[in-house]
């Protein structure tokens, strides 16, 4: 299948084999139905000169996991876009910055994680860093609700609270980023 043919083509996401080889155009839809479609993803942890890190909350309106706490900015390259293209625009239309310094790549991951009956993550994630100044995210209401700075040893005591409304993704790579 080429990109002409692909539903939704110019906003494609990129279905992908375990070893994040590109298999085909998706639509995003196709990609959380049911028990999704594994594609590319990436998650972006954003630090203030201070250290601390940026959450948003997901906006009301997101099918999957709305209202809950997520890393910086996390979202899909599109069909012919690289990861760091993607993130740079992401970061742009979620949170209206720029980033200080190019996205430094930390790790990949799989997961698998369902929300409710509404559908799933099935991601292959590129995990990257980033600065940015504190007083510079101006979000998109349409993507974000909120945003707040945190300490990263606040952050892992809210990761210890099993309760705490936090995506299954931050759950997982706060751990590992704070490990490496």
């Amino acid at each position: 299948m080429d990109i002409l043919s692909a539903p939704n083509s110019g906003d494609a996401l990129i279905a992908v084999s375990v070893d994040d080889r590109p298999l085909r155009p998706v639509s995003k839809a196709q990609c959380h139905a049911g028990d999704g479609i594994l594609h590319r993803a990436f998650s972006l942890f954003l630090f203030d000169p201070a250290g601390r890190v940026l959450l948003q909350q997901r906006s009301a309106r997101k099918p999957l996991w709305p209202g809950y706490w997520a890393n910086s900015c996390c979202s899909h390259p599109r069909w012919g876009e690289t990861l760091r293209e993607a993130v740079q625009r992401r970061c742009v239309e979620e949170l209206g910055v720029t980033l200080l310094d190019a996205p430094r790549w930390c790790f990949d991951f799989t997961y698998w994680a369902r929300y409710q009956s509404d559908g799933a993550e099935h991601e292959l994630c590129h995990v990257f860093t980033a600065r940015i100044p504190s007083d510079a995210p101006r979000p998109n209401p349409e993507e974000v609700a909120a945003l707040r700075w945190v300490e990263p040893a606040a952050l892992d005591a809210e990761l210890a609270d099993a309760d705490a409304q936090l995506t299954p993704w931050l759950r997982m790579e706060w751990p590992r980023l704070r490990g490496m």
